[in-house]
């Protein structure tokens, strides 16, 4: 059974391990489903199959979950929709970040890196409320540059704060990057400073971890 979250002191909420655990079903359900259609083609099969499953599985546990971050509005379906309310209804409330399949044309080609994605934060209005949101910028990196970066600082500053934090040079680091018109001028940025470019077609997620 899943555990209540517990209280820190700035009155935010963790989430308890079992709850976690419980995740880890939810996305090999997501996973498993989808997998059947792997190579196949057709991409929406693929992320209806991993839909079904994720939301059976989330029905059974133990939170009072609104899906914040999803694909998309209620009309929208097959999707675990944006205000789609998730869970048996009992405590804890948490808001719920999720995609079925991340990176659903790369499963319908058969290439690696499609992963089943789902993230929680205590109390709802935890989590950003996205849903007129197209695109947003996103920047990841290991726990050894953790903190030594701002999203809003430019490319080279970044770039320059990281490699310091990693004791590395600029030129010897490689930044992924989802290779998309949107990105050129980024992409540019980056070659300027010396560093070298991993373009990934879908995926970013993988990516980033």
């Amino acid at each position: 059974m899943a555990q209540r979250l517990q209280e820190t002191p700035n009155a935010s909420a963790e989430i308890s391990r079992n709850l976690a655990l419980e995740m880890v079903r939810v996305t090999e359900a997501g996973a498993l489903a989808s997998a059947r259609w792997m190579g196949r083609g057709d991409k929406n099969q693929a992320d209806g199959a991993a839909v079904s499953a994720m939301r059976n599985a989330l029905g059974k546990i133990e939170m009072d979950g609104v899906v914040v971050i999803g694909e998309g509005e209620k009309d929208e379906a097959p999707m675990l929709y944006i205000g789609e309310r998730i869970g048996n209804g009992s405590p804890p409330e948490v808001d719920i970040a999720v995609d079925p399949v991340e990176g659903t044309t790369l499963l319908s080609k058969g290439l690696p890196n499609a992963i089943s994605v789902i993230a929680l934060a205590g109390g709802h209005g935890a989590l950003y409320d996205a849903k007129h949101v197209a695109y947003m910028h996103k920047l990841a990196t290991g726990a050894e540059a953790a903190g030594s970066f701002n999203i809003d600082d430019p490319v080279q500053v970044n770039l320059q704060r990281i490699a310091r934090a990693k004791r590395m040079r600029v030129s010897a680091l490689t930044v992924v990057i989802l290779d998309r018109p949107r990105h050129e001028d980024m992409i540019k940025q980056v070659r300027d400073t010396g560093a070298r470019i991993k373009l990934i077609s879908d995926g970013d997620v993988a990516g980033a971890l």
